[in-house]
C-alpha cells in the first residue's frame, strides 16, 4: 500500500491530473469559504440572550466553532466539488500504469452528482453527529474522526473507481471481501486530509492511490477484466 500511495503523488506530473488538480482546489476554497461564511452569517444575525456583550462572546465562540467545522468537513467539500472530475484522474492513471484494460464505462455526469452528493450528505451528517466529541472529548475525538471518516473516505474512493469496472452489486461484494485493506487506504486519506495545503492534493492523490490499490492490489488490472 505505500507503493501505490508513492505512485499516487507521481500521477501530478501529468498535465490532465494537473488541470482537475487546480479545478479542484479553487472550488474547494470557494466552498469552504461559503460554508464558514453562512455559518458565521447565521450566527451574527441570532440573538440568543439579548444581553450585547453576552451575544458577543457567543457570536465569537460560535464563529470559531464554524471555522473548526467547516475544517472537518473540508475532505467532504474538496470531494464534493472535485467529484465530477475525478474520472479523468484515474482515466489518466489507467493510461499511464494499465494500459491494456479495456475501456472503462464513464460514470456520467447525472451519477457523479449523485454520488458526490450522497456522500457529502452522509460525510456531513455524520461528522456532525459526532461534532460533540470532537468539541469536548480531547484524545477520543482524534480517534473517532480518524476511525469515521476513514471508512467513508475509503469506501467513497473505492467507488469511484469499482463502478467504472463493474456493477455496482459486484463492487458491493468486493468491497465487503476487501474491507480492511480498503479501511487502512481510507484511513491514510483522512490523514492526509487533515494536512494543511496537502489537503488540497487529497482528492486527485487519493483518486490515484485507489486506483492502485484497485488494479494492483485487488488484482483487477493483473487479471485485465472483471474480478471473479
Amino acid at each position: 500500500m505505500p507503493t501505490s500511495l508513492f505512485r499516487a503523488f507521481g500521477a501530478l506530473s501529468d498535465p490532465a491530473v494537473r488541470r482537475v488538480l487546480w479545478l479542484g482546489i479553487l472550488g474547494a476554497v470557494a466552498g469552504f469559504l461559503l460554508v464558514a461564511g453562512a455559518a458565521w452569517f447565521l450566527l451574527l444575525g441570532t440573538e440568543l440572550f439579548a444581553i450585547g456583550w453576552l451575544d458577543a462572546i457567543v457570536d465569537v465562540l460560535g464563529g470559531l466553532a464554524a471555522l473548526f467545522l467547516a475544517y472537518l468537513m473540508f475532505p467532504a467539500i474538496v470531494i464534493a466539488v472535485s467529484g465530477l472530475l475525478l474520472d479523468e484522474v484515474v482515466d489518466a492513471v489507467e493510461r499511464r500504469h494499465y494500459p491494456r484494460l479495456p475501456p472503462a464505462e464513464s460514470l456520467g455526469l447525472a451519477r457523479s452528482i449523485g454520488l458526490s452528493l450522497r456522500f457529502l450528505a452522509t460525510v456531513v451528517g455524520l461528522n456532525l453527529l459526532a461534532l460533540p466529541v470532537y468539541l469536548f472529548v480531547p484524545a477520543l475525538n482524534l480517534v473517532v474522526f480518524y476511525l469515521l471518516n476513514g471508512y467513508l473516505l475509503g469506501r467513497e474512493y473505492f467507488e469511484l473507481v469499482s463502478f467504472r469496472r463493474m456493477p455496482r452489486q459486484d463492487a458491493t461484494v468486493l468491497r465487503r471481501r476487501h474491507g480492511v485493506r480498503l479501511f487502512w487506504a481510507g484511513l491514510a486519506i483522512a490523514f492526509l486530509s487533515t494536512i494543511p495545503i496537502v489537503n488540497l492534493l487529497v482528492p486527485v492523490v487519493a483518486s490515484a492511490f485507489m486506483a492502485h490499490v484497485f488494479y494492483s492490489e485487488l488484482g483487477f488490472g493483473r487479471a485485465g477484466g472483471r474480478l471473479g
